[in-house]
C-alpha cells in the first residue's frame, strides 16, 4: 500500500468534504470563507484521494477545517497519519499553536495527538462542537 501527502487541489478535496461531513446539505455548504487562500492536502493511498484537511494562518496560530477521511477508509490511522504530518507543517512554517472546532464525537481522536479543549461544548448546525488546540514547540 502507497500513502502519500500532498497539497491538494480545492476542486479535488470538496467532493470528499461534501461526502463526509455534511451530505444533507447543499454541495456549496461545504465552503468556507478564505478556501482560496487556503492550504489544502490530502493523503493518497495507492494514488486515490482519501483523507483530506485544509489549513488557514492566523499570526502565530494555524486553524485546520474541514479535516475529512471517506468512509470506507476511516479506522485505519490514516486520519492520525495526516493530523501528525500538518502538526509537522505548521512547526516548520514557524506557528506556534493549531487549534480547531472540532465534533465531540471525535474529541477522543484529537486528545490522542496532545490537543487540549479551550471551550463549552457549542452547537453548529445541530452537532456539538468544543474549540481544541495544541501548542507546537
Amino acid at each position: 500500500m502507497q500513502i502519500e501527502i500532498k497539497k491538494a487541489a480545492l476542486d479535488e478535496i470538496l467532493p470528499i468534504r461534501h461526502v463526509v461531513l455534511w451530505p444533507d446539505k447543499p454541495f456549496e455548504f461545504v465552503k468556507v470563507e478564505g478556501d482560496e487562500t487556503g492550504v489544502h492536502f490530502g493523503l493518497y493511498q495507492n494514488a486515490q484521494l482519501v483523507t483530506i484537511i485544509s489549513l488557514f494562518g492566523e499570526g502565530e496560530s494555524i486553524r485546520f477545517r474541514k479535516f475529512a477521511t471517506l468512509p470506507e477508509f476511516q479506522n485505519q490511522g490514516l486520519g492520525k497519519k495526516m493530523i501528525l504530518f500538518v502538526m509537522d507543517y505548521a512547526r516548520e512554517a514557524g506557528f506556534k499553536r493549531i487549534w480547531c472546532d472540532a465534533r465531540a464525537d471525535a474529541l477522543h481522536f484529537y486528545e490522542r495527538v496532545g490537543f487540549e479543549k479551550f471551550s463549552e461544548v457549542f452547537v453548529k448546525e445541530g452537532i456539538d462542537y468544543y474549540k481544541i488546540e495544541k501548542l507546537l514547540k
